[in-house]
């Protein structure tokens, strides 16, 4: 029999699962010592936060409105860089704009607001230019929309793509650089100090997707997405709603890169490359398009294999294990494969296109035991249906050898193959009526 929480209780289990977890993300990041091998357990949740965000970004996109978009390592590389830019203090630019005479932009937000509110001043020089950020990208993603979103398919992300790597050369021109810094790197800029901080920020963020996803606004998104035609027909704005994905998903990709760029201290337009995009494309792919649950738990297994479990296999010792074949690169080798593994596995991804449920959480706990203690029988069952699938496909086999083997007999012999039907002589006329 199956269980079906009410939505208190599930709003009561998903708040205090939020708290444990914020209260464990606090614990540790106060607890663990930046020597000890666990500290890898606070990065791998604070850049899985930011790469969860910007997978959930890039699900709206491609797998809620079947837009087939691959510009959010531009977008991002946009929100990093424009954080970057309004919150280098004052007594930094000469050092960081060593180049271009200090820059032109020589005040920051953070400092202006702290002289005057003090620390709560602080705190909102970081909201303010984190929202900024979010909101630039959403205005360029609106003037790229307007000419790029009249494609489709792979067209749409071959254009997304290339206004990606113009974004990015656009960053890096000298010409540009009293404000950019060109291709040096930024930094001294004012960065988070607690784990907390991208955990709540991509939350809260990753809460308004799921919020706007179950909107009348959301079930147009899937509607274009399942059949355009139909949804037109329904009275759904096409290009709107095309448009309108497009810079809400742009938007939460420039948050997600001013995180980013907290999150290194240092921004540069280098890393923000087709391999980045690729890398949230696969993180969708993994968790499962079409799911913000999938998304989330795909970018922490991406980050958590990429920079912590799987290092161990490129300095030559993994779990105890010391071989000469670990060596540098041998980590994307493992990873490659495991990739292939969830692909293989996981047509649809982890999740596929559904969303984590308490209820169904609740279920498969509770049948975990019987499961478990069916397992033997069941793969008895199992190995006993595939010995009787392997002997029917052998005795099919056999059969037609025999067949054939008779049938090349009877050619040999000049036995017929088949027995003629017997030939009358006797004629039957019939009347015009049949009879």
């Amino acid at each position: 029999m199956k269980i079906q929480l009410n939505n208190k209780i599930k709003a009561a289990l998903t708040t205090i699962s939020i708290a444990l977890f914020l209260i464990l993300v606090f614990v540790g990041d106060n607890v663990i010592s930046s020597g000890s091998s666990w500290r890898m357990l606070i990065t791998v949740i604070e850049k899985g936060s930011i790469f969860a965000l910007v997978a959930a970004s890039m699900n709206l996109l491609n797998g809620f409105t079947g837009l087939f978009s691959l510009g959010q390592a531009g977008f991002m590389l946009m929100g990093a860089y424009t954080y970057a830019i309004f919150t280098i203090p004052s007594a930094s630019h000469d050092a960081v704009y060593q180049y271009f005479g200090g820059g032109i932009i020589k005040w920051s937000i953070v400092e202006v607001l702290e002289s005057k509110i003090g620390v709560v001043g602080h705190y909102l020089g970081l909201f303010i230019p984190i929202i900024f950020a979010g909101i630039l990208v959403a205005i360029v993603a609106y003037l790229i929309g307007i000419p790029v979103l009249r494609l489709k398919s792979d067209y749409l992300a071959i254009a997304t793509l290339g206004f990606a790597e113009i974004l990015r050369a656009f960053f890096q021109w000298n010409t540009l650089g009293p404000v950019t810094n060109g291709s040096n790197v930024l930094r001294k800029y004012t960065t988070y100090h607690s784990a907390i901080f991208p955990v709540v920020i991509a939350g809260i963020c990753i809460t308004i997707i799921l919020l706007l996803l179950n909107s009348t606004y959301g079930r147009a998104f899937k509607a274009i997405r399942d059949d355009e035609i139909a949804a037109e027909a329904m009275g759904i704005n096409l290009f709107k709603h095309k448009e309108l994905s497009f810079v809400i998903s742009s938007f939460f990709a420039g948050i997600s890169g001013s995180l980013l760029a907290m999150f290194q201290s240092t921004i540069s337009a280098t890393p923000f490359t087709t391999q980045m995009t690729y890398e949230i494309l696969l993180i969708v792919v993994i968790g499962g398009i079409g799911s913000i649950s999938g998304s989330i738990i795909g970018a922490f297994l991406f980050i958590a294999c990429s920079e912590w479990w799987l290092r161990g296999l490129d300095s030559g010792s993994w779990l105890g294990i010391s071989s000469d074949l670990m060596r540098s690169g041998f980590r994307k080798v493992i990873f490659a494969i495991m990739i292939m593994l969830v692909v293989l596995f996981y047509s649809k991804g982890i999740m596929g296109d559904k969303e984590f449920s308490w209820n169904r959480f609740v279920n498969w706990w509770l049948t975990r035991p019987q499961a478990i203690k069916n397992w033997p029988n069941k793969l008895k069952s199992k190995l006993v249906s595939k010995k009787k699938a392997r002997m029917a496909k052998s005795d099919a086999k056999a059969r037609l050898k025999q067949e054939k083997a008779d049938s090349d007999y009877k050619k040999a012999s000049g036995t017929p193959l088949f027995t003629p039907l017997p030939i009358s002589d006797q004629v039957i006329v019939f009347d015009k009526e049949g009879k």
